[in-house]
């Protein structure tokens, strides 16, 4: 039998702030937003996928490229930056789901400033043009206090969703 052996310092702060990896279902903050949009998805779908178009309509990124020599779909790599409460979060993400002027999901692979970081931009054909969808689930870390600062930053999130939505749907609509 083994001696057991003391956590260090590290393992202890960590525990005590919630910095231990917690399971995927993990989540403290997720927000998903809708609006209706005059145009069918194959116009709306350009500004989802193209560089400078979603630099357009995301006001908090200041980065967005495919680090793939421009390879799309599932499995290309994305690079990102995102000032968020103060913050400049470098991200790289993978694209786990891409349905052709349907649904680009995003998950993140690694970055600065939070633990995991999910997004699913989702386009769905209606009668008179088409739904956008923003979804996103953020993975803070220290712990319980992530979790606090999730609740109140949801709030501040949510309103700048709100922005995105209205500028894609000026831009989709013009």
């Amino acid at each position: 039998m083994r001696p057991a052996t003391s956590p260090t310092y590290k393992q202890r702060f960590a525990a005590l702030f919630g910095m231990h990896s917690r399971s995927r279902e993990a989540v403290d903050m997720q927000v998903r937003e809708s609006i209706e949009i005059t145009a069918p998805p194959e116009p709306i779908w350009p500004l989802l996928v193209e560089p400078d178009n979603v630099l357009e309509w995301y006001p908090t990124l200041r980065r967005f490229q495919y680090e793939d020599a421009g390879r799309r779909g599932p499995g290309a790599r994305v690079y990102a930056e995102e000032k968020a409460s103060g913050m400049l979060m470098k991200l790289h993400f993978v694209i786990s789901e891409w349905v052709e002027n349907r649904v680009l999901a995003l998950h993140m692979t690694a970055g600065t400033g939070v633990k995991g970081y999910d997004q699913r931009w989702a386009v769905e054909p209606l009668p008179a043009g088409s739904r956008f969808t923003f979804e996103e689930q953020v993975e803070l870390p220290y712990g319980a206090l992530g979790r606090l600062i999730g609740k109140v930053g949801r709030r501040s999130s949510e309103g700048h969703v709100r922005e995105m939505l209205a500028k894609l749907k000026a831009l989709a609509e013009a």
